[in-house]
């Protein structure tokens, strides 16, 4: 989940209009405040960013990259609908690539990035599950995935599961008011951080394989009890 209004700890002032753009439509995106098959509208968006078309062109193109909208010739571009299948797909790649990042983070982190991840459990344990909003909750549990992808420091799988944890995002927030034990997801997050600080390879990988399908099996949950 690429959050926080994911642009904010990046340092606006240094991007380009169209990182800018980029940025602040994947939250809406991924945040489905611009809905599954909603039509994307160049003038439109660029009045609402107040930038000009071409930075929105620009984000458009990357943003079909994330396979979060869809062009279509002579039709437009649209935010991409979010089908049940993809849950299995998405987890799938997931279940790969989360362990190696867990196992990776718990082997590479530095001094300094293990201080950010003691100060993400913090945050973790002061959270308020049934007093928060489906926004905090959702980048509370995105500072903690992108915590521990940075921590892998390889900046190729970083960028291939931010882009996944988007999607499953997408899917989550469509049932986030369905799930059952939703503190409990949000709490298990603090063994898989304390593994990783603690370097512990092999504890990270399976609590982060555990992590990954009991989102999955919850999600499938919920939208099949809907």
């Amino acid at each position: 989940m690429a959050f926080e209004t994911l642009a904010a700890a990046d340092g606006v002032g240094r991007k380009s209009l169209a990182d800018t753009a980029y940025e602040r439509l994947r939250d809406r995106l991924v945040m489905l405040d611009i809905k599954p098959g909603d039509l994307l509208n160049d003038d439109q968006l660029a009045k609402e960013l107040d930038v000009g078309r071409t930075p929105v062109r620009e984000a458009l193109k990357r943003l079909e990259l994330d396979r979060l909208v869809i062009t279509y010739p002579r039709r437009g571009t649209f935010a991409t609908r979010v089908e049940v299948t993809d849950l299995a797909f998405i987890s799938e790649i997931r279940a790969q690539l989360e362990p190696l990042a867990a196992a990776r983070a718990a082997r590479m982190a530095s001094a300094s990035t293990k201080a950010h991840l003691r100060e993400v459990m913090t945050a973790v344990e002061a959270f308020d599950v049934n007093r928060a909003s489906v926004v905090e909750t959702l980048r509370l549990d995105a500072s903690v995935h992108q915590g521990i992808y940075a921590a892998a420091a390889n900046p190729h799988l970083e960028d291939v599961l931010i882009r996944y944890d988007n999607l499953a995002t997408r899917i989550w927030c469509m049932v986030l008011d369905r799930l059952p034990d939703l503190e409990h997801h949000v709490r298990e997050h603090l063994d898989l951080l304390r593994a990783v600080i603690e370097g512990d390879e092999d504890k990270a990988a399976e609590l982060a394989r555990v992590h990954v399908s009991g989102f999955e099996q919850a999600v499938r949950q919920a939208l099949f009890a809907a």
